[in-house]
């Protein structure tokens, strides 16, 4: 398509939107470019009439034609669009690399919030090469397919034909993770996780790549007839740790670089994701990385389990669209992860998976009828939207386009927010390598056609016109540079137009020698103050009536006639809805506006009687009420400084009606008296009862005789207590001495030897 076609498409989009421009502070050509997509900027001579400002040059192009600015002198940059390359389509697959999307390369240069619109064209090329991935369950449930399985390799590559000449495939198996709960880890059950009665059975895996990408539908049929069933222990299988390895480890699985990629998933069972490997205690998050060794996955119980974001971001960056080939009980769940994943599709196994061939047949041909167009990489502030031009379109987003057909088209809508410097994105559609690269820049300054005199007449000879108003030399300023600033600091000068450091003049007026020049209105008034902050325009409306049309409007605010209040003069002045029955307004807490109470902070409506927010009374006056009722507390004898507004009475019973307090106060005792709040925020008559309740002051004599008599007692007690502890003691010591006595042996001591000797006179006769 040429450059023809695509003004038209951006000059439809452009009636398709009002034209508006919305002005903020504009004051020279480029802020007004940036203000907004339809904003143009007169760069005519004289256009602005005397007090206007310069940024009536600044709107829509019907605008300033109609205020008599000429088209030719009307500066609003459009946007370019330039193909840079536009391969044509290829028709049919010759060993080459095809062209399937176009055009390859364009730049755009944007004007911000202008939408452009360019088409681009797909085909998908005959013959095309097709690489698929058989990715089987062989968990014990899946006995029956695999015996199935083996004798499929035939079936395969005859329906492979059917679609192209340029035909591979490989397969590659799993079951689970081999860690509690998923798999019995006790060592035979590891080495046979099937039952007893299977004769062939293999060693419990998680993942095993088996054949690389191949023509030879002999190799096909030998390895997968090697292949046996396994086990685990839960219903779940790590179906995504497989996927995700097929679709990172491209040189072992042995993708090629100009094919359609496919992966064909059969399982019986769900499918564990991210988060599930915390069972097993397993955290480290899943790296998206290919970690495979003699063909097995090794991280397989280091790892969590991916995330379905994660595999489809690999599944779409390896454009590999996946097939889910499963039985009728878990159809629902895969339906719901197809949603997740661009470009995939689900079909139903029968029990034993005899059906497969049709089914992966039927699968590639909705794949391959549905083109899919997104972008990567969009920069922050772009937005893009895909409109399909085909028979079977899908709508119109900001994601993506969606086609049913071969040979289609999408016309796709650019918008840049923001000023920009070259950046690019890439458009492609999901599953195909081809791509397109858009680059992109933004149109956010004005190509104004200036005047080649540097010192032009209009600006009194000191100055140039740039965009057709003037850029004064050093040392003057003003719309036509005729005020000379002298010694005068230019910044300082400009700064006494400003009304606490803000915009200068207010944005209403212009600042001349110091002094602010004021605009006119929109209205046809004029803005006036010292710094242009007043108009008698802009205050409140009533029934669509500037000041409710009883009052006018003076800077801003409302001055009412004679017999109008609010603050739009919007009430009769009335106060029978704010009097009280003491004939007081609003109780003195509040004013009077239409007929209702403006209440005071806390005071509520209808009269501003009670306070709900307010401290309570009781409290903040007992200082006071102790004071003016028995001269003592804080404020002793001063009462009648600090307590003028409250009028007390002493009383043995209260009369009046009111808030009765019961409150202890310096010195103990407990006053009881009553408050009524009077006319007024801080006004209170109170009566206050004559007793006060003061506690009995404690007998000194019984207390100290009863303490000595305690500590008596409590010497005694511990006396006994200790004399007691003895004597336990030395029975107890007796009575062991006791014990141990009669357990002696010897009557005598058998070491004893008796001091005294005797000596028999051998002649005594005894007579």
């Amino acid at each position: 398509f040429g450059s023809n076609r695509q003004q038209l498409l951006t000059g439809f989009m452009m009636c398709q939107q009002e034209e508006v421009c919305s002005k903020s502070v504009i004051n020279s050509c480029t802020d007004c470019i940036r203000s907004g997509p339809y904003c143009a900027w007169c760069q005519q001579l004289n256009f602005t009439k005397a007090g206007e400002q310069e940024s009536v040059r600044c709107d829509t192009q019907a605008q300033l034609m109609e205020r008599g600015c000429k088209k030719e002198e009307i500066i609003s940059p459009a946007n370019n669009v330039t193909i840079i390359k536009e391969d044509p389509l290829s028709v049919s697959f010759d060993n080459q690399e095809p062209v399937q999307m176009s055009p390859q390369k364009i730049n755009l240069k944007l004007r911000p919030g202008l939408p452009t619109t360019f088409r681009i064209s797909f085909r998908r090329v005959e013959g095309y090469p097709v690489d698929l991935y058989y990715l089987m369950d062989l968990s014990n449930s899946m006995k029956d397919d695999l015996e199935n399985v083996k004798e499929l390799g035939r079936d395969l590559f005859a329906a492979l034909k059917k679609i192209t000449e340029h035909a591979q495939i490989g397969f590659g198996a799993f079951v689970d993770k081999t860690v509690l709960p998923y798999t019995n880890t006790n060592k035979e059950k590891l080495q046979r996780p099937c039952d007893e009665s299977d004769q062939y059975c293999q060693a419990a895996f998680g993942y095993r790549h088996v054949l690389s990408m191949t023509a030879k539908e002999n190799e096909f049929k030998k390895k997968v007839a090697d292949q046996f069933i396994s086990g685990n222990l839960d219903s779940p299988e790590g179906s995504l740790d497989a996927m995700m390895q097929a679709a990172v480890c491209g040189n072992k699985i042995g993708w090629r670089n100009s094919s359609t990629r496919l992966i064909v998933l059969t399982t019986d069972a769900g499918f564990h994701m991210a988060g599930d490997g915390k069972l097993a205690g397993i955290l480290e998050p899943n790296d998206q990385q290919c970690h495979m060794e003699n063909n097995l996955y090794t991280k397989s119980n280091e790892m969590d389990y991916p995330s379905v974001g994660q595999l489809a971001t690999e599944l779409e960056k390896n454009n590999i669209q996946p097939i889910f080939a499963v039985t009728k009980n878990v159809e629902d769940v895969y339906k719901e992860l197809s949603k997740m994943i661009p470009k995939s599709e689900v079909g139903v196994l029968s029990s034993d998976s005899k059906n497969v061939v049709q089914l992966i047949e039927t699968a590639y041909n909705s794949l391959s009828s549905k083109v899919t167009v997104t972008h990567d990489n969009l920069p922050d502030n772009v937005r893009v939207v895909y409109t399909p031009i085909c028979k079977y379109a899908g709508p119109a987003g900001d994601k993506n386009g969606v086609c049913d057909n071969v040979h289609i088209s999408f016309d796709v809508t650019v918008t840049a927010d923001s000023c920009m410097e070259d950046t690019s994105f890439t458009i492609r559609p999901l599953g195909i390598k081809d791509t397109l690269t858009v680059t992109l820049s933004t149109k956010c300054e004005c190509q104004c056609k200036d005047p080649n005199d540097k010192m032009h007449q209009l600006c009194t000879n000191r100055g140039s016109i740039v965009c057709g108003i003037c850029s004064c030399m050093e040392s003057f300023i003003g719309q036509n540079c005729e005020c000379s600033i002298g010694n005068k600091d230019e910044q300082s000068l400009r700064a006494s137009c400003q009304r606490n450091n803000g915009t200068e003049c207010e944005g209403r007026g212009d600042c001349v020698c110091g002094r602010c020049q004021c605009h006119s209105t929109n209205q046809g008034g004029r803005y006036r103050g010292d710094f242009c902050e007043c108009d008698d325009e802009h205050c409140e409306n009533y029934q669509n009536k500037l000041c409710g049309g009883n009052g006018k409007c003076d800077c801003g605010t409302c001055k009412c006639n004679a017999g109008y209040e609010g603050s739009a003069c919007q009430c009769k002045a009335s106060r029978e809805g704010c009097l009280t029955k003491g004939n007081t307004v609003c109780n003195g807490r509040g004013r009077c506006i239409c007929n209702r109470c403006d209440c005071k902070e806390g005071y509520q409506r209808p009269q501003c009687l009670i306070c709900l927010g307010c401290p309570d009374p009781c409290q903040t006056k007992l200082d006071c009420i102790e004071c003016l009722g028995f001269g003592s507390g804080p404020f002793g004898k001063i009462c009648d400084t600090n307590c003028r507004n409250i009028t007390y009475d002493m009383v043995d019973n209260f009369a009046i009606s009111g808030k009765e307090c019961h409150q202890k106060d310096s010195e103990g005792c407990w006053i009881t008296f009553k408050l009524n709040q009077l006319v007024g925020e801080d006004n209170y008559e109170a009566e206050i009862l004559k007793q006060r309740d003061c506690p009995e002051p404690p007998s000194v004599i019984p207390i100290i005789a009863g303490s000595i008599a305690g500590v008596a007692v409590i010497g005694i007690v511990l006396l006994m207590l200790i004399k007691m502890l003895i004597y336990m003691k030395d029975l107890k010591e007796f009575r062991k001495f006791e014990n141990e006595k009669k357990k002696s042996k010897w009557a005598d001591n058998p070491l004893f030897q008796n001091a005294t000797t005797t000596v028999a006179n051998p002649t005594f006769t005894g007579e």
